[in-house]
């Protein structure tokens, strides 16, 4: 038996017990706990229905084999070899399907994410293209069956944002957007371009997974709450009431304000999410003995030479500097038209984890 199948053995009794604990009563009161199972359970799931395919593909060389063996009748001895064969390959095609599946996995994968834009280089070009951005991404999510609820933003007269931030809801959100993380450059004329000439522009992104509360312990005796009034570029209930929330965390000094709920209650839970995502971050940081190249592979400096993602509008084209994809629909790109990249840039990271796991 090989290493895989040892291992895939045992992820089906887990996936068994996982079952099992599922449906007892005490579990699902419990919801933290179930919760945890389900995310499992999913997880596992299309790992078990490829190893099932996967065994069924064995009894069939199996059976193959023992006609064969026979050598009883020309014509069923053709047809068991054919069967051999295709089975043979069906085996192999599986066993590297298995393979990858069973890779670790981001242990964050199926959390809900904080998504942070800020503009970078380029002034108020900048922040018109964190707009774009926000856009994109909202749209990407109402595709993708996702919720995206805004937290806080800083909006310029023209519509841009030197920063806004947003947290993005559903299963699996935190495995799609991480890749997002990073300087993305925009070379365009501006509309404030008189001249007509291309300019470049940065914004950085920030991904983070959603922290629960049991990640995170804060002691609220650390914390200082203010509530303000919301700032805009207006609407209605802008500057008429203090329903904002400014969170300060004193041992940190991380500050999360958030204004996007009429409800100081509502409020003030949104910005406990961010602080607490926020914390768990810093703490895995640290506790990898990284924070400054943390913040580094998430949004460097915002200096215009670092880049993860170029757009480049006289071309109507975007590039991903990582795997170099490139697609010249930039504005269907834009439009929240970004699974296929995505798609890609998850297959390029399995095979690299898959290279260097045969490596070792």
């Amino acid at each position: 038996m090989t290493d895989l199948q040892a291992r895939l053995e045992e992820a089906a009794r887990y996936y068994e017990g996982v079952s099992e604990q599922l449906s007892q009563p005490d579990v699902a009161a419990d919801q933290a706990e179930f919760r945890r199972l389900m995310r499992e359970y999913k997880r596992l799931t299309p790992v078990m229905e490829k190893y099932r395919e996967f065994l069924g593909a064995k009894r069939s060389v199996s059976d193959a084999e023992e006609l064969l063996s026979s050598g009883e009748d020309e014509e069923l001895s053709r047809l068991a070899a054919e069967e051999l064969r295709s089975g043979r390959e069906a085996c192999q095609r599986l066993l590297a399907e298995l393979t990858a599946l069973m890779l670790p996995r981001d242990p964050n994968d199926d959390k809900n994410v904080v998504v942070e834009i800020r503009a970078g280089a380029g002034g108020e070009e900048a922040a018109l293209f964190a707009a774009s951005l926000f856009r994109m991404y909202s749209m990407f999510a109402a595709s993708s069956g996702y919720k995206l609820d805004p937290v806080s933003a800083n909006q310029t007269e023209l519509g841009g944002y030197r920063e806004i931030s947003f947290l993005v809801e559903g299963e699996g959100a935190y495995s799609r957007f991480r890749y997002e993380s990073g300087v993305h450059r925009v070379q365009r004329v501006p509309e404030t371009e008189s001249q007509g000439r291309i300019h470049t522009s940065t914004v950085t992104v920030a991904v983070l997974p959603e922290a629960e509360e049991v990640e995170v312990g804060i002691d609220p005796a650390d914390l200082k709450i203010e509530t303000i009034k919301s700032s805009g570029a207006g609407g209605q209930h802008i500057n008429k009431t203090e329903s904002a929330i400014r969170i300060l965390h004193k041992p940190t000094g991380i500050v999360v304000e958030c204004q996007d709920e009429r409800s100081q209650f509502k409020n003030r839970d949104k910005a406990m999410k961010i602080l607490r995502s926020k914390l768990l971050d810093r703490k895995r940081s640290e506790q990898d003995n990284r924070i400054a190249a943390e913040r580094r592979s998430q949004i460097g400096t915002g200096d215009r030479s670092e880049k993860i993602r170029t757009y480049n509008f006289p071309q109507s084209r975007m590039t991903d500097h990582r795997i170099g994809y490139s697609s010249y629909s930039l504005e269907s790109f834009l439009d929240g038209n970004i699974e296929e990249l995505i798609d890609a840039l998850a297959a390029a990271e399995a095979a690299e984890r898959l290279k260097k796991t045969e490596e070792t």
